[in-house]
C-alpha cells in the first residue's frame, strides 16, 4: 500500500475510538494523523496543522462536535469535516450537515465503510 500524504485530524473524547480510527487510517496508508480529545484541543491542532480532513465525534464532554464543526468552519469555510455518530443521533447529524459537515459515519462502522467515506470526502 502506498503512503498517503493527506493530513487527518481525529477528534473523539474516547481514547479507544481515536485509536481505532487511527489504526484504520494507518492500515490504508495514512501517516499524517493528528488527534484531539475535545473541541478546544481540536481547534488548536486544526490551526497548527491545517488538516485535509477532520473526523469529529458528535457527543463529547464540554463543547459538542457540533460546536467543533461550527468553530472549524469559522476558521476555514472549505474545511472537510466528517461527523462520527451513533445511529440514535439522527437529529444531530442533520444539524451537522446543515452547518457544513461533508458527510457522516455511523458507529459501529467497518474499516472499508470508514475509509470509503474518507476517500469520497477528500475527492470533494
Amino acid at each position: 500500500m502506498s503512503e498517503r500524504s493527506e493530513k487527518v485530524l481525529v477528534v473523539d473524547d474516547a481514547q479507544f475510538m481515536r485509536y481505532t480510527i487511527k489504526k484504520i487510517l494507518a492500515k490504508f496508508g495514512f501517516t499524517n494523523i493528528y488527534e484531539a480529545e475535545n473541541v478546544e484541543n481540536a481547534i488548536k491542532v486544526y490551526q497548527a496543522e491545517t488538516p485535509d480532513i477532520v473526523t469529529m465525534d458528535i457527543t463529547m464532554p464540554g463543547d459538542s462536535g457540533i460546536e467543533g464543526l461550527r468553530q472549524i468552519k469559522q476558521i476555514n469555510a472549505q474545511a472537510k469535516v466528517v461527523m462520527v455518530s451513533a445511529a440514535s443521533q439522527k437529529d444531530k447529524v442533520i444539524e451537522a450537515l446543515t452547518l457544513g459537515a461533508k458527510h457522516f459515519i455511523v458507529k459501529p462502522f467497518t474499516d472499508d465503510n470508514f475509509i470509503a467515506t474518507i476517500d469520497k470526502v477528500l475527492k470533494m
